[in-house]
């Protein structure tokens, strides 16, 4: 009797990670975010070297800047009450304090599209972390968005790693080649 009650404890300890590990399969779209991390990760270390060039920074620079954007993207994508809710309270303590935000604003994100030609990859990705949202939440796996932010943030890192890791095309042509 008590080996049966030691094996349905385990089980239902259990429980909590098998429906994490099917996550997976149960919001699919989390892996469309993973697979377009990966490719935006591919993407971005394919033309690493001539996008630092083009912006006059380092490689290493390049990518840290690219992590920040796609933590950024993800946050705003997930927690965007939260962050609209803090905005606005910001906003209505004072008209002078909510002209200074807006042009602040404004200023901030028109200079970003102005000088950034990967607005695009901002825009995939932010869709992507919205469909995984809304995902989640029709199959009612709704956590804190902390929490939300920390695990899309993770899923999204891993996929930018894991692309940025994949081999070149051309440098894989050029092997196949004997070049």
């Amino acid at each position: 009797r008590w080996s049966t009650i030691v094996r349905l404890e385990s089980a239902s300890e259990l429980m909590p990670v098998l429906h994490f590990l099917l996550l997976p399969l149960r919001a699919p779209l989390l892996l469309v975010l993973f697979v377009v991390s990966m490719f935006l990760g591919h993407h971005w270390a394919i033309q690493e070297t001539w996008l630092a060039e083009a912006h006059s920074i380092s490689v290493k620079t390049f990518w840290a800047l690219e992590l920040i954007q796609a933590v950024v993207v993800v946050v705003i994508c997930t927690m965007p009450d939260l962050l609209l809710r803090q905005l606005s309270l910001l906003m209505a303590s004072s008209r002078v304090l909510s002209l200074v935000v807006t042009l602040t604003l404004l200023i901030t994100v028109g200079l970003y599209v102005l000088s950034l030609s990967l607005l695009s990859d901002v825009l995939i990705l932010g869709s992507a972390t919205l469909l995984a949202r809304l995902d989640l939440s029709r199959i009612k796996v709704v956590p804190p968005p902390q929490l939300t932010a920390f695990w899309l943030g993770v899923i999204v890192i891993a996929g930018i790693w894991i692309g940025h890791g994949l081999p070149s095309p051309a440098t894989s042509l050029g092997a196949a080649t004997g070049g």
